[in-house]
């Protein structure tokens, strides 16, 4: 868990380094907010991708049964902060739910992109109001 949060932080550093990069190095040090918003998101989805192709890896090499410890420990600590029988039944379809489609690798994709892609849309959305950076209208006196 820890690799994976510090890979995130990582990754979504270069949306910043990115978006600046390219409006000091390449546009004359202006970028609109749209444009900054546009490259942060392509900066997200590869990032998001990489994080997932890495995910797969992992998922299916190394911890192939992490649902079923994933389930295990959530209704481990639901039970010891002493939730009720009832929510307790209601916690494990839910989470057997979860389990039965994680099945499917292509919703182990999508869940996966569903936890990074919209931290990296955030931050795509902050660094864009951060460096946009317009040219300064010219005044035009009057003779």
């Amino acid at each position: 868990m820890l690799i994976g949060y510090a890979s995130m932080v990582l990754a979504f550093s270069f949306i910043f380094v990115g978006i600046k990069n390219y409006r000091d190095k390449y546009n004359d040090g202006l970028i609109t907010f749209g444009k900054a918003f546009k490259i942060g998101l392509y900066i997200s989805l590869i990032a998001s991708s990489i994080y997932v192709v890495v995910w797969l890896i992992d998922f299916y090499v190394f911890i192939p049964d992490f649902m079923d410890r994933y389930v295990a420990q959530a209704l481990r600590e639901a039970k010891a902060k002493g939730t009720s029988a009832a929510e307790l039944t209601k916690m494990a379809k839910e989470l057997a739910t979860n389990q039965e489609l994680y099945k499917n690798p292509i919703m182990v994709v999508l869940f996966t992109y569903m936890e990074i892609l919209p931290v990296g849309i955030i931050v795509s959305l902050v660094a864009a109001l951060i460096l946009k950076r317009k040219a300064n209208a010219p005044v035009a006196f009057p003779s």
